[in-house]
């Protein structure tokens, strides 16, 4: 009898130790939830990304020199969307990106990390990682005729206000630019310089503005000669 009793109590142990026939259903269940709230945060998340508006890079190319002495129609800068401030331009500042690899995009990017809105210069030139070697492009900021966002330092404001800003493509600290991007900078900051009244003695690198090294160690120190000759020309 004592053993009848210790076997019905062993059964009824192992029933209800046994899972019930809901209890497979009911952990898919909890599992097939997840799967959808997870599913719900990356799709948020998802389309988050798509209504972020992309940085603002609109603007028009010029294409690379195919010769040095050959046409650049380098002086279509001076014809812009909105009147020319002609007035209100100062000086002229260069630039390099500080990257080997660029585009008016991916500076565009960098710009907006800092706040800015879209694009922060007025021209980009490109060295062929990027941007086709020599290729100018001509950006929303010197189309519409509104401030750079560009300069540092104690001035940074009012150049920002009144310097045209002109970035190459490259690391002036870490390799030369290339001759394509060097003639195409001597031509748009000659035919700025001419067509506003800019003096030569105000066109800057960055450094002579900032305490940045920018646009570098490798920027050409003849650059001032070769541009004293485009002017005179």
């Amino acid at each position: 009898m004592a053993r009848s009793t210790r076997r019905s109590r062993t059964s009824r142990s192992a029933a209800r130790r046994r899972p019930g026939p809901l209890a497979a259903p009911k952990r898919a269940h909890v599992v097939w939830i997840s799967f959808l709230g997870a599913m719900t945060v990356v799709g948020g998340l998802l389309l988050a990304l798509e209504e972020r508006p992309s940085p603002r890079v609109d603007g028009r190319s010029l294409a690379p020199l195919l010769a040095s002495g050959g046409p650049t129609g380098v002086e279509a800068i001076t014809r812009t969307r909105a009147p020319l401030r002609a007035d209100n331009w100062k000086a002229i500042v260069i630039h390099h990106s500080g990257s080997p690899v660029g585009s008016p995009a991916t500076i565009a990017a960098e710009h907006e990390a800092r706040n800015a809105k879209g694009l922060g210069h007025h021209f980009v030139i490109g060295n062929g990682s990027g941007m086709a070697d020599g290729e100018l492009h001509v950006g929303f900021r010197w189309l519409d005729q509104l401030p750079g966002f560009h300069a540092a330092g104690a001035d940074g404001d009012w150049h920002n206000l009144h310097s045209i800003s002109i970035c190459l493509v490259g690391d002036g600290n870490r390799r030369a630019f290339t001759p394509a991007q060097l003639r195409r900078l001597v031509q748009v900051v000659a035919t700025l310089s001419r067509d506003l009244d800019i003096p030569l003695d105000r066109v800057y690198l960055h450094s002579d503005i900032a305490p940045a090294s920018d646009p570098g160690r490798f920027f050409p120190a003849t650059f001032r000669e070769d541009l004293a000759a485009a002017v005179a020309r």
